[in-house]
C-alpha cells in the first residue's frame, strides 16, 4: 500500500509540474517586460489573478482525474481562466501563453483519443490567435519587433509542439498510474481468493477426515440408546465402538490441524519476496531444482520468515538474497542482505534465539554475523536425514 501511495504522489507531482513551469515562464516574461520598461500593471494584475485561479482549479482537477472522474464544469472554468491569463498577459508561448498549455495537460486526461486531439487542435488555434492579437496590439513584450508573417510561423510551430507533446506526456503518466492501481487491486483480489480457497480446502479436509467418524458415532449412539433396555451387552459393545471412533476422530483432527499450521516453504518465499519488494528491497530467491528432503521445508520456512523479519526491522537493506541448497548429507539456507550497522547486527532480539531452538530440535545450527560493506549473512544448516 505504501508503494502505491508513493506512485500516486509521484504521478500527481509530474502532472502538477505543468503549472510550476507555467509560473516560471510567467516570471521570466514579467522580468523581461520590467527590464524593457514595458510592464503594465493594469494587465499583469488581472492576468496574475487568472493564473492563480487556474492553478488552484487545475491542481484539484489532477486529483479528480486520477480518481477516474472528469468534472466538466471545473474543466470549462479552468479553460476560461487560462484564456483570460493568456489573453490579458500577452500570449507568447514562452510566457503567459503557456497557461493554455498547462490547462491542456489536464483537459485531455480521461477523455477519448479523438476528443483529446480535437481539444489539442482547438487550444492551438486559440493560443496562436491570442498571440497574434497581442503582437498586433504591441502587448507581446517578449516578441516586440517581430513581423506578422514571422510571428505567425513562429507561434504556430511552437504551439503545435506544445499541443502535441503535452497531452501525450500527461496521458502516459496517468495511464501508468492506472495500470499500477489495477495491478494492486488484482493482487489484493488474488490474495483474497487464495485465502478463500485455503479455507475451503481446510473445510473439505475436515469433512473428509472427520465427517465419516462423526456420522458413524451418531448412528451407533442412536443404536445403543435403543438397545439399552433390550440388550445391555450389545448396547455396551456399541458404546465401546463409539468411544474408539471418538478417539480416532480426535487423532485425525489433530493431524489435520497440525498439517494445516505447518508452514509451506514455497508460500513463505513468495510472501517474503512480496513484502521485501513492497518495502523497496530487491529480492533474489535461488532454489534447488530437486524436491526438498522430507521435513526440511517447514524448518526452513520458519527460518526464512524470521530472517526476513530481521532484515526489515534491523536494516536499511536495498537487496536480500535467499539461497537454499542441499546435498546427500545436509541442507543449507542462507539469507544475505546489506544496510546493516555493526552494533545493530549484534542485537537482533529474540527471533534469532527462537530460530536456534527450532534448528537445535532437529539437529541443525544457525550462524548470523555481519560482513563487510554493511552486509549481514544468516545461515541455517540441518543434517540429513533430520533428527527427531
Amino acid at each position: 500500500m505504501e508503494l502505491l501511495k508513493r506512485a500516486r504522489r509521484l504521478t500527481w507531482m509530474m502532472l502538477a509540474a505543468a503549472f510550476a513551469l507555467m509560473w516560471l515562464l510567467i516570471a521570466v516574461a514579467c522580468l523581461a517586460a520590467f527590464a524593457g520598461d514595458r510592464l503594465s500593471w493594469w494587465s499583469v494584475g488581472p492576468a496574475l489573478a487568472a493564473a492563480a485561479g487556474l492553478t488552484w482549479v487545475g491542481l484539484g482537477l489532477i486529483t479528480r482525474v486520477m480518481d477516474r472522474r472528469y468534472p466538466t464544469r471545473q474543466v470549462v472554468l479552468a479553460a476560461v481562466l487560462a484564456v483570460v491569463a493568456a489573453g490579458v498577459g500577452g500570449a507568447e508561448p514562452m510566457g503567459w501563453g503557456y497557461a493554455l498549455v498547462a490547462w491542456l495537460s489536464i483537459a485531455t486526461l480521461h477523455v477519448p483519443k479523438r476528443s483529446a486531439v480535437l481539444i489539442s487542435a482547438g487550444t492551438g488555434v486559440v493560443a496562436v490567435g491570442l498571440a497574434m492579437l497581442s503582437l498586433a496590439t504591441g502587448r507581446s513584450g517578449m516578441d516586440a519587433g517581430m513581423g506578422v508573417a514571422e510571428g505567425l510561423v513562429s507561434y504556430t510551430l511552437i504551439y503545435a509542439i506544445w499541443c502535441a507533446l503535452m497531452p501525450l506526456t500527461t496521458r502516459l503518466w496517468v495511464w501508468i498510474w492506472w495500470l499500477a492501481e489495477e495491478a494492486h487491486a488484482g493482487r489484493e483480489a488474488h490474495t483474497r481468493l487464495a485465502v478463500a480457497e485455503e479455507r475451503l480446502r481446510f473445510a473439505r479436509d475436515l469433512h473428509d477426515l472427520v465427517g465419516h467418524q462423526l456420522s458413524a458415532i451418531a448412528v451407533k449412539t442412536e443404536l445403543a440408546t435403543r438397545l439399552s433396555d433390550v440388550d445391555a451387552g450389545r448396547a455396551k459393545a456399541e458404546m465401546a465402538e463409539v468411544n474408539a471412533l471418538t478417539r480416532k476422530a480426535l487423532r485425525e483432527l489433530r493431524e489435520a490441524v497440525r498439517g494445516y499450521r505447518e508452514l509451506d516453504l514455497a508460500a513463505e518465499l513468495n510472501s517474503v519476496k512480496g513484502v521485501l519488494e513492497a518495502a523497496g528491497v530487491r529480492c533474489e530467491v535461488r532454489l534447488p531444482y530437486r524436491e526438498m528432503p522430507d521435513g526440511v521445508a517447514p524448518v526452513f520456512a520458519y527460518a526464512v520468515r524470521e530472517a526476513v523479519t530481521n532484515v526489515l526491522k534491523h536494516s536499511t537493506a536495498t537487496y536480500c538474497d535467499i539461497t537454499i541448497r542441499f546435498t546427500e548429507h545436509e541442507a543449507e539456507l542462507s539469507v544475505r542482505n546489506d544496510g546493516v550497522v555493526r552494533h545493530t547486527a549484534l542485537d537482533l532480539g529474540s527471533g534469532l534465539a527462537g530460530m536456534r531452538e527450532r534448528l537445535d530440535a532437529v539437529g541443525g545450527r544457525v550462524t548470523a554475523q555481519p560482513g563487510g560493506d554493511g552486509e549481514f549473512l544468516l545461515t541455517a544448516v540441518v543434517s540429513l536425514p533430520l533428527a527427531g
